[in-house]
């Protein structure tokens, strides 16, 4: 009766874990893409623009990463096993997974590697009083606009699929007058 009694506890307090979580993975995600980068890009200078990047994403992809697997595990009424019941509730899920599981382990630590290169690289080619870049250059250059843009579309994608979810979310709070 008392296991019985905590399991009925805990499944009833997942909802509010999950708005909790659900909301901090969006809220994070809509400030780092539309407010912390634009004011680093334009405030920093290069290098400790460069210097500050290499450390805020790989903290942003694993927080994105936690935050999906806790909002997942404390999906309402009975977590992962309730998500997958409805294609509208694990379809977003599924693309904001794949999508930041690509920039955590794939793009994200590329592009780190590549702009901490491109950095080298234009040590290397000032050394060497070059005028303009070297074909070394040109290269990174190029590899990590390639890589810069993935990171940013995917990152879209998701946040896509977390607007997707939270109207979905949304719209199935219901409101009571506390009043008395």
């Amino acid at each position: 009766m008392v296991l019985n009694t905590a399991v009925q506890t805990i499944v009833a307090s997942l909802a509010p874990f999950h708005l909790l979580s659900f909301s901090t993975l969006l809220g994070s995600q809509l400030y780092q893409t539309f407010i912390v980068t634009k004011v680093a890009f334009k405030n920093l200078p290069r290098n400790p623009y460069v210097n500050f990047q290499k450390h805020i994403f790989p903290v942003y992809f694993h927080g994105q990463a936690l935050l999906l697997f806790l909002s997942a595990v404390t999906f309402p009424p009975h977590g992962p096993v309730s998500l997958v019941q409805q294609k509208s509730d694990w379809i977003p899920f599924t693309v904001s997974g794949v999508v930041s599981v690509l920039n955590l382990l794939v793009f994200g630590p590329r592009t780190k590697k590549l702009m901490l290169d491109r950095v080298d690289q234009g040590t290397v080619d000032k050394a060497a009083n070059l005028e303009g870049p070297s074909p070394t250059m040109q290269v990174l250059k190029k590899k990590f606009s390639t890589a810069h843009a993935m990171c940013i579309h995917l990152n879209l994608i998701g946040l896509g699929a977390h607007l997707w979810y939270m109207w979905r979310l949304a719209s199935h709070l219901q409101y009571q007058d506390a009043s008395p």
